[in-house]
């Protein structure tokens, strides 16, 4: 998509943020008008995150207009609110490649520009590497300025909380921005509390606040008490009092899509020592209508008619996905076992679990971007008595890895885990990639771990999983979407067996999840002996130990990373028993694997049938 000037005549003024810095700051609100133009028509050519970028237009404006980036150092938190940030820091003419195979990267990437200070895919890291930041710039005494911005639900994380707690104790100079877009609390944004926002981060008021506080340092109970009445005032008027007790000094709400507000406060607040907060208010999807009233549909998007507000139909799919056979699996076994609880991190509508938390509201906890909590949560539940399923992104899983651990596997509690996104996930790229989990988790005694070849079978493993009371189970399933088979009656598989698909001869494939179609042809061209894994933990030693005697060699296959994954697991078992049988491991390699479509990115990693004959072809040669 070529950048047409005569469409967005003050978007052109502005291809750097030193060129934005240049414009008066009357040209802003229609600076803003023309950007959100642009992000709307460039994302529904390209497709890609939708609404929280229209809802932070002003934000970013007013930031990079305040601030002297990239020296000083903006940091995004929830990385798809960056689409804005990218456009106006000379990145605008590649926007349309966002999300694409070799195109922009989805996220702040910093080996993409030096505006992008944090590479960013999850949520609720931007206080943390902030708050180092500010600590560095401190030492430097470069007057170097640094503001994050958090939102999108990631404040809610511990991590954020504990970033703040650490801020209020050193107290460094930096700014930390609440984008708030919960519209339950937009009725207390208006002209006095814009107001309001522009007294408290004045220089009057900010000359008084700390000149009082000289005045009574030999006065501590009148010092306490003004410090108190403060708060109290500041409570009156503003939500503010958690932050102000965590050693920030509070400012807002503010309505965020005021520009010229946001521009005046940013530059009251820019000036002020210590940590300093700043609430704002936004709406995500601001600016069209559509996305304005149903943000999460609009949140990520396909190619759409930006003139028909309308979101194209999914193609046609004689299988549903994984995460339905998921969500439609917890409502089937709900409506027999009212004992069944499901936990998600804030993952919802991706994990499919909107039915059931319609139908089955007593069953279903969302604890927000809080995925430690998540699975202690879960331990309590069954300590309690229940049966918790924890429904979580391969990738969201490496963050609760210690509770895994400690509060589930240790005490060998009975918690399933339904791993959705496994192995490639395609445009979110390197930080959504769910490559680790069966190497992180192999590792874990006492699990028993589960890979799908299909939806059927996956249904039968989660129902497997959520009936073993010995202790926890996972059962990992890619995105998309299955191969059409027929559902059957739920049964608990036979724990640790596999299944052998084709009889052959000299080579066996062992193949653990869903690339067993692919399998099957390459089997077929070898001649090979085809095995469906099932478990990647316990492993079928018996299986595999039998066809070590009457077969060759081995190749191993699995959709995520062979350094320890289950390729390892057979490698280990064979040389246990001395039996020295050439194996060759396909999975992903030892790299962090870009974005690009599942396809593209399979196809290149040699995870088609194709590829595996040519990668067997190339070792036994």
């Amino acid at each position: 998509m070529s950048f047409d000037n005569t469409l967005y005549p003050t978007l052109a003024l502005a291809e750097t943020v030193q060129q934005l810095r240049q414009l008066p700051k009357e040209k802003l609100p229609q600076l803003c008008e023309e950007l959100r133009a642009y992000l709307l028509n460039s994302v529904s050519q390209s497709s890609g995150h939708f609404a929280s970028g229209l809802g932070v237009v002003e934000l970013t404006v007013a930031l990079h207009y305040v601030y002297d980036t990239p020296f000083d150092h903006l940091i995004w938190d929830v990385g798809h609110q960056a689409y804005p940030h990218k456009i106006l820091t000379g990145r605008r003419d590649r926007i349309g490649t966002i999300r694409q195979k070799d195109g922009l990267h989805p996220f702040p990437w910093r080996a993409e520009s030096e505006h992008d200070v944090l590479s960013v895919g999850h949520s609720s890291t931007s206080i943390s590497a902030g708050l180092g930041l500010a600590v560095a710039a401190q030492k430097e005494q470069k007057d170097r300025k640094v503001a994050c911005i958090i939102g999108d639900g990631a404040i809610t994380a511990g991590m954020a909380f504990e970033a703040m707690n650490h801020a209020g104790d050193i107290k460094p100079d930096m700014l930390v921005i609440l984008n708030d877009n919960d519209m339950s609390i937009s009725e207390n944004v208006g002209a006095l509390n814009n107001r309001v926002a522009q007294l408290l981060s004045g220089k009057t008021y900010s000359k008084l606040r700390e000149s009082g506080k000289r005045a009574f340092d030999n006065f501590p109970p009148i010092k306490e008490l003004l410090k108190r009445t403060e708060e109290h005032l500041k409570g009156m008027v503003s939500p503010g009092t958690l932050f102000e007790e965590l050693g920030f000094n509070y400012i807002g709400p503010v309505d965020g899509h005021d520009v010229l507000t946001l521009v005046s406060t940013l530059w009251n607040m820019r000036q002020l020592k210590g940590p300093q907060f700043l609430h704002i208010i936004t709406q995500k999807g601001k600016g069209y209508a559509p996305a304005e009233k149903d943000p999460i549909s609009w949140h990520a998007v396909p190619k759409f008619d930006p003139a028909s507000g309308v979101l194209p139909a999914s193609k046609p799919s004689i299988a549903p996905t994984y995460s339905k056979v998921f969500g439609d699996w917890l409502c089937e076994v709900a409506a027999q076992d009212p004992k069944l609880m499901a936990v998600t991190p804030a993952m919802r509508e991706g994990s499919g679990m909107v039915r059931f938390s319609r139908e089955y509201p007593q069953q279903y906890f969302d604890v927000a971007i809080a995925e430690q909590h998540a699975v202690t949560f879960a331990a309590g539940l069954a300590i309690g008595g229940y049966r918790p399923v924890v429904a979580i992104y391969s990738t969201f899983l490496q963050r609760a890895y210690d509770q895994l651990i400690h509060d589930v596997a240790i005490q060998k509690l009975p918690v399933l885990f339904a791993i959705d996104r496994g192995g490639i996930v395609g445009a979110d790229g390197q930080t959504h990639q769910g490559a680790f989990d069966i190497a992180f988790l192999r590792c874990v005694p006492d699990l028993i771990i589960m890979t799908p070849s299909n939806e059927d079978e996956c249904r039968q493993m989660l129902y497997t999983g959520y009936h073993y009371r010995q202790g926890p189970s996972a059962v990992r399933y890619p995105r998309g979407n299955g191969i059409g088979l027929p559902e059957r009656p739920l049964t608990a598989l036979p724990i640790g067996k596999g299944c052998v698909v084709r009889e052959g001869a000299e080579v066996a494939i062992l193949n653990f999840g869903t690339l067993l179609e692919e399998a099957t042809l390459a089997a077929e061209q070898l001649g090979a002996t085809l095995v469906d894994m099932r478990f990647v933990k316990p492993l079928d030693e018996e299986l595999v130990l039998a066809l070590a005697k009457t077969h060759k060699s081995f190749i191993t296959l699995e959709e995520g990373a062979i350094k320890g994954g289950a390729g390892s697991g057979v490698n280990e078992l064979l040389m246990a028993h001395r039996l020295m049988r050439p194996v060759l491991n396909l999975g992903l390699p030892d790299e962090f694997i870009a974005q690009g479509t599942q396809e593209e990115v399979r196809t290149s990693l040699g995870l088609d049938s194709q590829g595996i004959l040519n990668s067997y072809q190339q070792w036994s040669a």
